[in-house]
C-alpha cells in the first residue's frame, strides 16, 4: 500500500561542516580538526552565545550552540575566538552554490539554508556516467579543494532520506558520506533513540512520545497512524509516514514555493531566555522593521506569519500564520495580529530563544479599504507618522529615531542596526 508513496529519485543533501567555524579556519589557514576555534563576540561578556565551534572541539564534545563561560579548559590549546560576519560567511556560501550549479541546474538545487542544500541528480547520473555517491564525493572534494571548506554527504530516493542518511550515519563513515534507500530504514532508522536524533522530533514533541510508550523511532512506526494523528494533528500522521522513509517532497516544488511566495521578514536569535513581558518588546521592534521594509518597497503583505523557538533543552516552539481579508501595511492591524498569534500559542513557561516574523503574500501598495470597525483617521495618521520615521533613518541612520522600547533591558534594536543580519560585517 505504502509503494505508491515512494518517490524513487537520487537526492544528495550536502551540510558543510561547522560552517562559520569552518570558514575562519579558512581564512586563518587553520586545520579545522586540530584547531580550538569559536566564533563568538567576546565583547558581549562570558554569557555570550558560541554561534558555531570548530570541528576539533565538536569532537571534544562541545556543542555547537553554547554559552563562553561553558567552554572547557584545554591547557594544551588555547582557545581561538572569532567575531562573528555573517558578510563573510554569507560570500562563502555564495561560492559554494555556484560549484553546486556547475554539476547541476538552479532547478535541481534547493537551498535549504546557509549552510545545507538538497541536489536532484537523478537525470545527471547517466550524463556524468556516475554513481550518486560518486557524484557526491566529487561535488564535496571541489568545495574541500576551492574553499578549504570540508562538507557531509547523505543520498536517499527522497529528500528525506537523504537529510536522515546525512544527520545519523554520514559523520561515522570515512568519506562522510551515507546512502539510504528504503530497504535500509529498519535496519538504519528504527533502532534509533533517543528519538530527538531523528530531524522534525524537538525534545518536547520526544517527551509527549514517551509518555506514549514510544522510545525508538521503530516503536513509532509499528504505532497506530490514526493514533498520532489524534494526538498530534496532521504532523503526527505526517511523523508516522516519515519513520517509514515517506516523503513526497521535490526539491523542483520546495524551489517553486519559495520563488511564489515572496516575503517580507526577520528573524533573530536571541542572547538570554525571553518570557512575558519582556518578549513583547522584541516584536515590537520586529514588527517596526518588517514594516519599514514594506514601506520602502512600497508593498502590502496579506500573510502573517510568527514563529518563536525555545531554548535547547526544552525544545520545540511554535509557528502560525494568519491570512487576512486584504492586503495591508498598517502597524495597528500587522503587530494585533501577530500578538493575537503569540498569546494563543505560547504555553508561557517555556524560555524563548529565536522569534521570526514575516508577511506574505505581498501586492503593490494601494487604498486600503477600511471596515466599519476600524479608526481610518487614526490608522492614516499613523503611516504618516511612520514615514517620516523612515524618511529620518534613511537620512541620519536607523538609530536616529527608535521607540522608547530601546532603552528597556531587554530591548535588541539598537545593537542590531549597527550590524548586518544581526552580525558583524
Amino acid at each position: 500500500m505504502m509503494d505508491e508513496y515512494k518517490l524513487h529519485k537520487d537526492i544528495i543533501c550536502i551540510d558543510l561542516k561547522a560552517f562559520y567555524a569552518s570558514v575562519e579556519c579558512a581564512i586563518r589557514g587553520l586545520d579545522p580538526f586540530s584547531s580550538a576555534l569559536v566564533v563568538a563576540d567576546r565583547s558581549r561578556g562570558d554569557g555570550a552565545l558560541c554561534l558555531s565551534v570548530s570541528p576539533y572541539l565538536k569532537n571534544m564534545g562541545v556543542p555547537s550552540r553554547t554559552r563562553i563561560f561553558d567552554l572547557p579548559k584545554y591547557p594544551d590549546k588555547e582557545i581561538i575566538y572569532a567575531k562573528p560576519r555573517l558578510k563573510t560567511y554569507m560570500n562563502y556560501s555564495v561560492k559554494i552554490i555556484e560549484i553546486y550549479l556547475k554539476y547541476i541546474s538552479d532547478d535541481d538545487l534547493y537551498v535549504y539554508s546557509i549552510d545545507e542544500a538538497f541536489l536532484d541528480v537523478t537525470s545527471y547520473l547517466k550524463l556524468y556516467q556516475m554513481t550518486a555517491y560518486e557524484l557526491a564525493k566529487k561535488i564535496t572534494d571541489d568545495i574541500r579543494e576551492t574553499l578549504h571548506i570540508y562538507s557531509s554527504a547523505g543520498i536517499g530516493s527522497n529528500m528525506l532520506l537523504a537529510k536522515l542518511a546525512m544527520d545519523i550515519d554520514a559523520k561515522k563513515t570515512k568519506e562522510g558520506i551515507a546512502e539510504w534507500r528504503y530497504p535500509d530504514v529498519e535496519k538504519n532508522l528504527w533502532p534509533v533513540t533517543p528519538l530527538s536524533k531523528m530531524w522534525g522530533i524537538g525534545s518536547r514533541m520526544q517527551e509527549h512520545l514517551n509518555q506514549m510508550g514510544l522510545y525508538t523511532i521503530g516503536d513509532i512506526a509499528q504505532s497506530s497512524r490514526i493514533r498520532l494523528k489524534k494526538m498530534f494533528g496532521v504532523l503526527g500522521e505526517e511523523l508516522w509516514y516519515h519513520t517509514h522513509g515517506i516523503d513526497m517532497s521535490l526539491v523542483q516544488d520546495k524551489k517553486q514555493i519559495r520563488k511564489s511566495n515572496k516575503s517580507v521578514g526577520q528573524s533573530q536569535i536571541l542572547f538570554s531566555d525571553y518570557y512575558t513581558p519582556d518578549i513583547y518588546t522584541i516584536l515590537y521592534e520586529m514588527t517596526d522593521e518588517v514594516l519599514r521594509r514594506l514601506r520602502l518597497t512600497r508593498k502590502m503583505g496579506k500573510t502573517i506569519h510568527l514563529a518563536c523557538g525555545y531554548d535547547k533543552k526544552t525544545g520545540g516552539g511554535f509557528s502560525k500564520q494568519i491570512t487576512l481579508d486584504q492586503p495591508t501595511q498598517a502597524y495597528k492591524i500587522v503587530l494585533d495580529t501577530i500578538l493575537n498569534i503569540f498569546n494563543q500559542c505560547y504555553d508561557g513557561t517555556s524560555p524563548i530563544r529565536s522569534c521570526s516574523i514575516s508577511i506574505s503574500q505581498l501586492s503593490e501598495y494601494n487604498m486600503y479599504q477600511y471596515s466599519l470597525f476600524e479608526d481610518a483617521e487614526y490608522l492614516d495618521k499613523e503611516t504618516d507618522l511612520l514615514e517620516t520615521v523612515d524618511s529620518l533613518k534613511s537620512k541620519f541612520g536607523k538609530n536616529a529615531i527608535n521607540r522608547g522600547t530601546s532603552l528597556e533591558k531587554g530591548s535588541t534594536i539598537v545593537k542590531r542596526n549597527q550590524m548586518v543580519g544581526g552580525h558583524n560585517g
